[in-house]
Protein backbone atom coordinates (compact mmCIF):
# COMPACT_ATOMS: atom_id res chain seq x y z
CA UNK A 1 0.00 0.00 0.00
CA UNK A 2 1.31 3.50 -0.75
CA UNK A 3 2.06 5.60 2.30
CA UNK A 4 -0.57 8.14 1.26
CA UNK A 5 -3.39 5.72 2.15
CA UNK A 6 -1.94 4.59 5.49
CA UNK A 7 -4.15 5.17 8.56
CA UNK A 8 -3.69 8.68 9.91
CA UNK A 9 -3.67 7.41 13.50
CA UNK A 10 -2.22 4.21 14.90
CA UNK A 11 -5.38 3.02 16.67
CA UNK A 12 -7.11 -0.33 16.43
CA UNK A 13 -10.21 1.32 15.01
CA UNK A 14 -8.27 3.09 12.26
CA UNK A 15 -6.53 -0.14 11.32
CA UNK A 16 -9.87 -2.00 11.28
CA UNK A 17 -11.37 0.62 8.97
CA UNK A 18 -8.28 0.47 6.76
CA UNK A 19 -8.55 -3.33 6.57
CA UNK A 20 -12.28 -3.25 5.77
CA UNK A 21 -11.63 -0.79 2.97
CA UNK A 22 -8.55 -2.39 1.40
CA UNK A 23 -8.36 -6.03 2.51
CA UNK A 24 -11.91 -7.39 2.55
CA UNK A 25 -13.57 -9.00 5.56
CA UNK A 26 -11.55 -11.36 7.76
CA UNK A 27 -13.94 -12.40 10.54
CA UNK A 28 -11.27 -14.45 12.31
CA UNK A 29 -9.26 -11.27 12.95
CA UNK A 30 -12.22 -8.93 13.42
CA UNK A 31 -13.83 -11.18 16.04
CA UNK A 32 -10.69 -10.80 18.17
CA UNK A 33 -9.85 -7.15 17.48
CA UNK A 34 -13.22 -5.38 17.55
CA UNK A 35 -14.11 -6.26 21.18
CA UNK A 36 -10.86 -4.54 22.22
CA UNK A 37 -12.11 -1.20 20.88
CA UNK A 38 -13.98 0.81 23.56
CA UNK A 39 -17.64 1.51 22.86
CA UNK A 40 -17.11 5.24 23.45
CA UNK A 41 -14.50 5.36 20.67
CA UNK A 42 -16.77 3.65 18.15
CA UNK A 43 -19.69 5.78 19.27
CA UNK A 44 -17.78 9.01 18.67
CA UNK A 45 -16.65 7.82 15.23
CA UNK A 46 -20.19 6.79 14.22
CA UNK A 47 -21.63 10.10 15.44
CA UNK A 48 -19.04 11.98 13.39
CA UNK A 49 -19.61 9.92 10.20
CA UNK A 50 -22.97 8.13 10.56
CA UNK A 51 -23.18 7.07 6.90
CA UNK A 52 -19.66 5.66 6.55
CA UNK A 53 -20.07 2.13 5.22
CA UNK A 54 -16.87 0.93 6.91
CA UNK A 55 -17.91 2.33 10.29
CA UNK A 56 -21.33 0.75 9.84
CA UNK A 57 -19.68 -2.61 9.13
CA UNK A 58 -17.43 -2.21 12.15
CA UNK A 59 -20.35 -1.21 14.39
CA UNK A 60 -22.53 -4.07 13.14
CA UNK A 61 -19.81 -6.63 13.83
CA UNK A 62 -18.78 -5.04 17.16
CA UNK A 63 -22.31 -5.40 18.49
CA UNK A 64 -22.45 -9.05 17.44
CA UNK A 65 -19.07 -9.98 18.89
CA UNK A 66 -19.57 -8.12 22.18
CA UNK A 67 -23.29 -8.67 22.71
CA UNK A 68 -23.58 -4.95 23.58
CA UNK A 69 -25.03 -1.92 21.80
CA UNK A 70 -23.31 1.25 20.63
CA UNK A 71 -25.24 4.20 22.03
CA UNK A 72 -24.92 6.42 18.98
CA UNK A 73 -26.86 9.65 18.55
CA UNK A 74 -28.56 8.77 15.26
CA UNK A 75 -30.60 5.67 16.05
CA UNK A 76 -32.17 5.30 12.60
CA UNK A 77 -30.11 5.41 9.43
CA UNK A 78 -31.53 5.99 5.99
CA UNK A 79 -28.50 5.04 3.93
CA UNK A 80 -28.62 2.34 1.28
CA UNK A 81 -27.92 -1.19 2.47
CA UNK A 82 -24.27 -2.18 2.11
CA UNK A 83 -23.26 -5.84 1.67
CA UNK A 84 -20.82 -7.03 4.33
CA UNK A 85 -18.92 -9.03 1.71
CA UNK A 86 -18.24 -7.41 -1.66
CA UNK A 87 -19.95 -9.70 -4.24
CA UNK A 88 -17.26 -8.82 -6.79
CA UNK A 89 -14.62 -10.32 -4.50
CA UNK A 90 -16.49 -13.16 -2.75
CA UNK A 91 -19.11 -15.79 -3.50
CA UNK A 92 -22.07 -14.58 -1.46
CA UNK A 93 -25.63 -15.37 -0.41
CA UNK A 94 -28.74 -13.30 -1.06
CA UNK A 95 -28.32 -12.07 2.47
CA UNK A 96 -30.21 -10.99 5.59
CA UNK A 97 -30.78 -7.29 6.24
CA UNK A 98 -29.88 -5.53 9.48
CA UNK A 99 -31.95 -2.35 9.60
CA UNK A 100 -30.07 -0.83 12.55
CA UNK A 101 -26.81 -0.56 10.60
CA UNK A 102 -28.24 -0.87 7.08
CA UNK A 103 -25.89 -3.81 6.51
CA UNK A 104 -26.70 -6.83 4.35
CA UNK A 105 -25.13 -9.95 5.85
CA UNK A 106 -24.43 -11.95 2.68
CA UNK A 107 -21.87 -14.44 3.98
CA UNK A 108 -21.95 -18.20 3.48
CA UNK A 109 -23.41 -19.32 6.78
CA UNK A 110 -24.03 -17.00 9.71
CA UNK A 111 -22.05 -14.77 12.03
CA UNK A 112 -21.70 -17.81 14.30
CA UNK A 113 -20.11 -19.91 11.53
CA UNK A 114 -19.16 -18.24 8.29
CA UNK A 115 -17.08 -19.54 5.39
CA UNK A 116 -15.54 -17.25 2.81
CA UNK A 117 -14.80 -18.17 -0.80
CA UNK A 118 -12.97 -15.60 -2.89
CA UNK A 119 -13.67 -15.11 -6.61
CA UNK A 120 -10.24 -16.06 -7.93
CA UNK A 121 -9.63 -16.42 -11.68
CA UNK A 122 -8.82 -20.13 -11.24
CA UNK A 123 -12.00 -20.97 -9.33
CA UNK A 124 -14.17 -18.83 -11.61
CA UNK A 125 -12.77 -20.57 -14.70
CA UNK A 126 -13.57 -24.00 -13.24
CA UNK A 127 -17.11 -23.04 -12.21
CA UNK A 128 -17.78 -21.48 -15.62
CA UNK A 129 -17.28 -24.92 -17.19
CA UNK A 130 -20.55 -26.18 -15.63
CA UNK A 131 -18.83 -29.47 -14.82
CA UNK A 132 -21.83 -31.18 -13.22
CA UNK A 133 -24.02 -30.36 -16.20
CA UNK A 134 -21.38 -31.76 -18.56
CA UNK A 135 -21.13 -34.94 -16.47
CA UNK A 136 -24.90 -35.38 -16.59
CA UNK A 137 -25.07 -34.82 -20.34
CA UNK A 138 -22.24 -37.31 -20.89
CA UNK A 139 -23.83 -40.09 -18.85
CA UNK A 140 -27.24 -39.51 -20.42
CA UNK A 141 -25.65 -40.07 -23.84
CA UNK A 142 -24.40 -43.55 -22.90
CA UNK A 143 -26.22 -46.81 -23.72
CA UNK A 144 -27.94 -48.14 -20.57
CA UNK A 145 -25.69 -51.19 -20.31
CA UNK A 146 -22.48 -49.15 -20.53
CA UNK A 147 -23.86 -46.57 -18.08
CA UNK A 148 -24.79 -49.20 -15.48
CA UNK A 149 -21.38 -50.86 -15.69
CA UNK A 150 -19.57 -47.51 -15.57
CA UNK A 151 -21.52 -46.51 -12.46
CA UNK A 152 -20.79 -49.85 -10.79
CA UNK A 153 -17.10 -49.26 -11.50
CA UNK A 154 -17.31 -45.67 -10.20
CA UNK A 155 -18.79 -46.74 -6.85
CA UNK A 156 -16.17 -49.45 -6.36
CA UNK A 157 -13.31 -47.18 -7.49
CA UNK A 158 -14.44 -44.43 -5.12
CA UNK A 159 -14.57 -46.96 -2.29
CA UNK A 160 -11.11 -48.37 -2.92
CA UNK A 161 -9.47 -44.97 -3.22
CA UNK A 162 -11.25 -43.46 -0.21
CA UNK A 163 -9.83 -46.32 1.88
CA UNK A 164 -6.44 -46.01 0.15
CA UNK A 165 -6.20 -42.38 1.29
CA UNK A 166 -6.41 -43.77 4.85
CA UNK A 167 -3.75 -46.37 3.92
CA UNK A 168 -6.29 -49.18 4.11
CA UNK A 169 -7.25 -51.97 1.72
CA UNK A 170 -10.93 -52.77 2.36
CA UNK A 171 -12.06 -56.37 2.61
CA UNK A 172 -15.00 -57.47 0.51
CA UNK A 173 -17.36 -56.81 3.42
CA UNK A 174 -15.92 -53.35 4.10
CA UNK A 175 -16.06 -52.44 0.43
CA UNK A 176 -19.67 -53.57 0.09
CA UNK A 177 -20.70 -51.54 3.14
CA UNK A 178 -19.04 -48.41 1.81
CA UNK A 179 -20.60 -48.86 -1.64
CA UNK A 180 -23.98 -49.09 0.11
CA UNK A 181 -23.07 -45.96 2.04
CA UNK A 182 -22.25 -44.08 -1.18
CA UNK A 183 -25.56 -45.14 -2.70
CA UNK A 184 -27.33 -43.40 0.21
CA UNK A 185 -26.03 -40.09 -1.11
CA UNK A 186 -28.89 -40.10 -3.62
CA UNK A 187 -31.54 -40.63 -0.93
CA UNK A 188 -33.27 -37.36 -0.06
CA UNK A 189 -32.30 -36.76 3.56
CA UNK A 190 -31.27 -33.72 5.54
CA UNK A 191 -28.16 -33.90 7.68
CA UNK A 192 -28.64 -34.26 11.42
CA UNK A 193 -26.72 -35.88 14.24
CA UNK A 194 -28.63 -39.18 14.16
CA UNK A 195 -28.09 -39.56 10.41
CA UNK A 196 -24.38 -38.78 10.62
CA UNK A 197 -23.96 -41.21 13.54
CA UNK A 198 -25.65 -43.92 11.45
CA UNK A 199 -23.33 -43.13 8.53
CA UNK A 200 -20.28 -43.24 10.79
CA UNK A 201 -21.36 -46.63 12.13
CA UNK A 202 -21.75 -47.91 8.56
CA UNK A 203 -18.31 -46.65 7.56
CA UNK A 204 -16.51 -48.17 10.56
CA UNK A 205 -15.98 -51.94 10.82
CA UNK A 206 -14.61 -52.02 14.39
CA UNK A 207 -17.64 -51.98 16.70
CA UNK A 208 -15.57 -50.37 19.47
CA UNK A 209 -15.00 -47.28 17.32
CA UNK A 210 -18.64 -46.77 16.40
CA UNK A 211 -20.15 -43.59 17.81
CA UNK A 212 -23.43 -43.05 19.65
CA UNK A 213 -23.30 -39.27 19.20
CA UNK A 214 -20.92 -36.48 18.31
CA UNK A 215 -17.78 -36.78 20.43
CA UNK A 216 -17.75 -35.70 24.06
CA UNK A 217 -13.96 -35.85 24.47
CA UNK A 218 -11.03 -34.20 22.73
CA UNK A 219 -9.42 -35.94 19.76
CA UNK A 220 -6.45 -35.17 17.56
CA UNK A 221 -4.62 -36.21 14.41
CA UNK A 222 -1.18 -37.74 14.53
CA UNK A 223 1.71 -37.63 12.10
CA UNK A 224 3.12 -40.89 13.43
CA UNK A 225 5.74 -39.42 15.74
CA UNK A 226 5.63 -39.94 19.48
CA UNK A 227 4.87 -37.30 22.05
CA UNK A 228 3.49 -33.80 21.59
CA UNK A 229 5.44 -33.35 18.36
CA UNK A 230 3.36 -36.15 16.88
CA UNK A 231 0.13 -34.17 17.27
CA UNK A 232 -0.37 -32.61 13.83
CA UNK A 233 -3.89 -31.16 14.26
CA UNK A 234 -6.26 -30.56 17.15
CA UNK A 235 -9.93 -29.98 16.25
CA UNK A 236 -12.20 -27.73 18.33
CA UNK A 237 -13.12 -28.75 21.85
CA UNK A 238 -16.21 -30.99 22.12
CA UNK A 239 -18.67 -28.24 23.11
CA UNK A 240 -17.55 -25.93 20.31
CA UNK A 241 -17.39 -28.88 17.91
CA UNK A 242 -21.06 -29.68 18.53
CA UNK A 243 -22.07 -26.03 18.10
CA UNK A 244 -20.15 -25.77 14.82
CA UNK A 245 -21.65 -29.03 13.53
CA UNK A 246 -25.13 -27.56 14.07
CA UNK A 247 -24.19 -24.55 11.96
CA UNK A 248 -22.49 -26.68 9.27
CA UNK A 249 -25.53 -28.96 8.98
CA UNK A 250 -27.76 -25.89 8.76
CA UNK A 251 -25.62 -24.57 5.90
CA UNK A 252 -25.81 -27.93 4.11
CA UNK A 253 -29.57 -28.29 4.60
CA UNK A 254 -30.50 -24.71 3.65
CA UNK A 255 -27.70 -23.57 1.34
CA UNK A 256 -27.39 -20.04 -0.03
CA UNK A 257 -29.43 -19.62 -3.17
CA UNK A 258 -27.36 -19.73 -6.34
CA UNK A 259 -24.22 -21.15 -4.73
CA UNK A 260 -22.60 -23.70 -7.05
CA UNK A 261 -23.11 -27.24 -5.63
CA UNK A 262 -19.41 -27.97 -6.11
CA UNK A 263 -18.51 -25.07 -3.80
CA UNK A 264 -21.09 -26.08 -1.19
CA UNK A 265 -19.92 -29.71 -1.33
CA UNK A 266 -16.31 -28.65 -0.78
CA UNK A 267 -17.31 -26.43 2.17
CA UNK A 268 -19.29 -29.20 3.87
CA UNK A 269 -16.69 -31.88 3.18
CA UNK A 270 -13.68 -29.90 4.43
CA UNK A 271 -15.67 -28.16 7.17
CA UNK A 272 -16.69 -31.57 8.53
CA UNK A 273 -13.14 -32.90 8.63
CA UNK A 274 -11.88 -29.69 10.28
CA UNK A 275 -14.53 -30.00 13.02
CA UNK A 276 -13.82 -33.75 13.34
CA UNK A 277 -17.03 -34.60 15.24
CA UNK A 278 -16.23 -38.32 15.67
CA UNK A 279 -13.30 -40.18 17.15
CA UNK A 280 -12.85 -42.24 13.97
CA UNK A 281 -14.07 -42.32 10.37
CA UNK A 282 -14.09 -38.55 9.82
CA UNK A 283 -11.99 -38.67 6.62
CA UNK A 284 -14.09 -41.25 4.82
CA UNK A 285 -17.29 -39.57 5.98
CA UNK A 286 -16.07 -36.17 4.77
CA UNK A 287 -15.53 -37.60 1.28
CA UNK A 288 -18.99 -39.19 1.39
CA UNK A 289 -20.46 -35.80 2.28
CA UNK A 290 -18.96 -34.31 -0.88
CA UNK A 291 -21.13 -36.70 -2.91
CA UNK A 292 -24.11 -36.36 -0.59
CA UNK A 293 -24.25 -32.58 -0.98
CA UNK A 294 -23.91 -32.79 -4.77
CA UNK A 295 -26.78 -35.27 -4.92
CA UNK A 296 -29.02 -33.33 -2.52
CA UNK A 297 -28.48 -30.16 -4.55
CA UNK A 298 -29.37 -31.88 -7.82
CA UNK A 299 -25.81 -31.79 -9.12
CA UNK A 300 -25.66 -35.57 -9.59
CA UNK A 301 -28.71 -37.42 -10.85
CA UNK A 302 -29.71 -40.95 -11.90
CA UNK A 303 -27.21 -42.64 -9.60
CA UNK A 304 -24.21 -40.73 -11.00
CA UNK A 305 -21.09 -40.62 -8.84
CA UNK A 306 -17.83 -38.82 -9.56
CA UNK A 307 -14.79 -40.93 -8.62
CA UNK A 308 -13.01 -37.96 -7.03
CA UNK A 309 -11.13 -40.03 -4.44
CA UNK A 310 -9.01 -41.47 -7.24
CA UNK A 311 -7.93 -37.91 -8.07
CA UNK A 312 -7.29 -37.15 -4.39
CA UNK A 313 -5.15 -40.26 -4.08
CA UNK A 314 -3.20 -39.48 -7.25
CA UNK A 315 -2.66 -35.92 -6.03
CA UNK A 316 -2.23 -36.85 -2.38
CA UNK A 317 0.43 -34.23 -1.69
CA UNK A 318 -1.84 -31.46 -3.01
CA UNK A 319 -4.82 -32.87 -1.07
CA UNK A 320 -2.75 -32.88 2.13
CA UNK A 321 -1.50 -29.35 1.42
CA UNK A 322 -5.08 -28.16 0.94
CA UNK A 323 -6.08 -29.62 4.29
CA UNK A 324 -3.04 -28.28 6.08
CA UNK A 325 -3.27 -24.78 4.62
CA UNK A 326 -5.99 -24.14 7.19
CA UNK A 327 -5.48 -26.84 9.81
CA UNK A 328 -1.73 -26.50 10.38
CA UNK A 329 -1.78 -22.85 11.61
CA UNK A 330 -4.37 -23.70 14.29
CA UNK A 331 -1.99 -26.24 15.83
CA UNK A 332 0.15 -23.38 17.15
CA UNK A 333 -2.70 -22.31 19.44
CA UNK A 334 -2.76 -25.59 21.37
CA UNK A 335 -0.56 -26.37 24.35
CA UNK A 336 -0.12 -30.14 24.15
CA UNK A 337 1.33 -32.12 27.05
CA UNK A 338 2.13 -35.78 26.53
CA UNK A 339 1.95 -37.68 29.83
CA UNK A 340 2.46 -41.08 28.20
CA UNK A 341 1.44 -42.89 25.02
CA UNK A 342 -2.13 -43.23 26.25
CA UNK A 343 -2.64 -39.86 27.92
CA UNK A 344 -2.29 -36.46 26.25
CA UNK A 345 -3.57 -33.19 27.67
CA UNK A 346 -4.76 -30.34 25.44
CA UNK A 347 -5.08 -26.68 26.41
CA UNK A 348 -6.46 -24.28 23.79
CA UNK A 349 -4.71 -20.90 23.92
CA UNK A 350 -6.51 -19.40 20.94
CA UNK A 351 -9.88 -17.85 20.17
CA UNK A 352 -13.00 -19.77 18.98
CA UNK A 353 -12.99 -17.52 15.91
CA UNK A 354 -10.15 -19.66 14.56
CA UNK A 355 -12.69 -22.44 14.03
CA UNK A 356 -15.83 -20.38 13.46
CA UNK A 357 -14.53 -18.57 10.37
CA UNK A 358 -12.35 -19.97 7.64
CA UNK A 359 -11.45 -19.37 4.00
CA UNK A 360 -12.53 -22.25 1.75
CA UNK A 361 -11.21 -20.81 -1.51
CA UNK A 362 -8.35 -23.30 -1.83
CA UNK A 363 -10.62 -26.21 -0.83
CA UNK A 364 -13.30 -25.27 -3.38
CA UNK A 365 -10.72 -24.79 -6.12
CA UNK A 366 -9.05 -28.11 -5.38
CA UNK A 367 -12.33 -30.07 -5.35
CA UNK A 368 -13.65 -28.40 -8.52
CA UNK A 369 -10.40 -29.39 -10.23
CA UNK A 370 -10.73 -32.91 -8.83
CA UNK A 371 -14.27 -33.13 -10.18
CA UNK A 372 -13.07 -32.11 -13.63
CA UNK A 373 -10.32 -34.75 -13.58
CA UNK A 374 -12.77 -37.37 -12.29
CA UNK A 375 -15.01 -36.70 -15.27
CA UNK A 376 -12.39 -36.35 -18.00
CA UNK A 377 -9.64 -38.71 -16.86
CA UNK A 378 -11.59 -41.41 -15.07
CA UNK A 379 -15.31 -41.61 -15.86
CA UNK A 380 -14.96 -40.92 -19.58
CA UNK A 381 -11.91 -43.15 -19.93
CA UNK A 382 -13.66 -46.01 -18.16
CA UNK A 383 -16.72 -45.79 -20.39
CA UNK A 384 -14.43 -45.67 -23.43
CA UNK A 385 -12.62 -48.73 -22.10
CA UNK A 386 -15.92 -50.59 -21.63
CA UNK A 387 -16.97 -49.78 -25.19
CA UNK A 388 -13.69 -51.09 -26.59
CA UNK A 389 -13.87 -54.15 -24.38
CA UNK A 390 -17.37 -55.00 -25.65
CA UNK A 391 -16.37 -54.62 -29.28
CA UNK A 392 -13.25 -56.79 -28.94
CA UNK A 393 -15.15 -59.40 -26.96
CA UNK A 394 -17.94 -59.59 -29.56
CA UNK A 395 -15.49 -59.95 -32.46
CA UNK A 396 -13.81 -62.95 -30.84
CA UNK A 397 -17.05 -64.42 -29.52
CA UNK A 398 -18.51 -64.53 -33.04
CA UNK A 399 -15.66 -66.83 -34.12
CA UNK A 400 -15.07 -69.05 -31.08
CA UNK A 401 -17.38 -70.79 -28.64
CA UNK A 402 -15.58 -70.57 -25.28
CA UNK A 403 -16.60 -69.97 -21.68
CA UNK A 404 -17.60 -66.36 -21.05
CA UNK A 405 -15.37 -66.08 -17.99
CA UNK A 406 -12.30 -67.28 -19.89
CA UNK A 407 -12.88 -64.96 -22.84
CA UNK A 408 -13.61 -62.02 -20.54
CA UNK A 409 -10.31 -62.47 -18.70
CA UNK A 410 -8.34 -62.91 -21.92
CA UNK A 411 -9.80 -59.72 -23.39
CA UNK A 412 -8.83 -57.78 -20.24
CA UNK A 413 -5.34 -59.30 -20.24
CA UNK A 414 -4.92 -58.34 -23.89
CA UNK A 415 -6.11 -54.77 -23.29
CA UNK A 416 -3.92 -54.39 -20.21
CA UNK A 417 -0.87 -55.44 -22.26
CA UNK A 418 -1.72 -53.12 -25.17
CA UNK A 419 -2.78 -55.83 -27.57
CA UNK A 420 -0.39 -58.64 -26.67
CA UNK A 421 -0.89 -61.92 -24.82
CA UNK A 422 2.26 -63.14 -23.10
CA UNK A 423 3.59 -66.65 -23.42
CA UNK A 424 2.63 -67.20 -19.79
CA UNK A 425 -1.01 -66.31 -20.49
CA UNK A 426 -1.07 -68.54 -23.55
CA UNK A 427 0.22 -71.48 -21.54
CA UNK A 428 -2.31 -70.73 -18.80
CA UNK A 429 -5.23 -71.01 -21.26
CA UNK A 430 -3.83 -73.48 -23.81
CA UNK A 431 -6.22 -76.24 -22.69
CA UNK A 432 -9.22 -73.94 -22.25
CA UNK A 433 -9.41 -72.15 -25.62
CA UNK A 434 -8.33 -72.94 -29.21
CA UNK A 435 -4.79 -71.83 -30.01
CA UNK A 436 -6.00 -69.71 -32.94
CA UNK A 437 -8.04 -67.57 -30.53
CA UNK A 438 -4.92 -65.80 -29.28
CA UNK A 439 -4.04 -64.39 -32.71
CA UNK A 440 -7.67 -63.49 -33.46
CA UNK A 441 -7.91 -61.68 -30.13
CA UNK A 442 -4.71 -59.68 -30.73
CA UNK A 443 -5.89 -58.74 -34.21
CA UNK A 444 -9.31 -57.70 -32.88
CA UNK A 445 -7.55 -55.41 -30.42
CA UNK A 446 -5.57 -53.79 -33.25
CA UNK A 447 -8.68 -53.35 -35.38
CA UNK A 448 -10.67 -51.74 -32.57
CA UNK A 449 -8.01 -49.69 -30.83
CA UNK A 450 -5.93 -48.77 -33.85
CA UNK A 451 -8.03 -48.72 -37.02
CA UNK A 452 -5.47 -46.41 -38.70
CA UNK A 453 -2.61 -48.84 -38.26
CA UNK A 454 -0.31 -46.91 -35.85
CA UNK A 455 0.70 -48.57 -32.62
CA UNK A 456 -1.78 -47.42 -29.96
CA UNK A 457 -1.23 -46.63 -26.33
CA UNK A 458 -3.62 -48.83 -24.38
CA UNK A 459 -4.61 -47.79 -20.87
CA UNK A 460 -6.13 -50.95 -19.45
CA UNK A 461 -8.65 -51.41 -16.66
CA UNK A 462 -10.06 -54.46 -15.02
Amino acid sequence: MPATVAPARQTLLDHVLFALKHEGVNLTVLAQVLPQIPEIELRAACDASPTSQYLRKAGYLWEHFTGSAIRRQQTKLRSNYVPLFDPSQYLTSTGVRNSRWRILFNGLGSLDYCVTVRRTPELSALLDKNLLQLAGEFTESLPPDILNRALAWAYLDETRNSFAIENEVPSGDKANRFVSLLQQAHVARKLDEDYLVALQNAAISNVYYRAASFRAVQNHLSNGLRGAIGVSYVPPEPELSRALMERLMELANTPPQGLDPLVLAAIVSFGFVFIHPFMDGNGRLSRFLFHQVLCQQGGLKNGLLLPVSAVLKQNEADYKATLEAWSAPTRAFWDVTCIDDEHIEFDFQGHPALYRYWDATQCATFMAGAAEQAIENHLKEETEYLGHYDEIYQRVDRVFDVANADLSRLVMFCMDQQGRLSAKRRRQYQYKVPEELFEVLEQAYQDVMNPGGASPEGKGSA
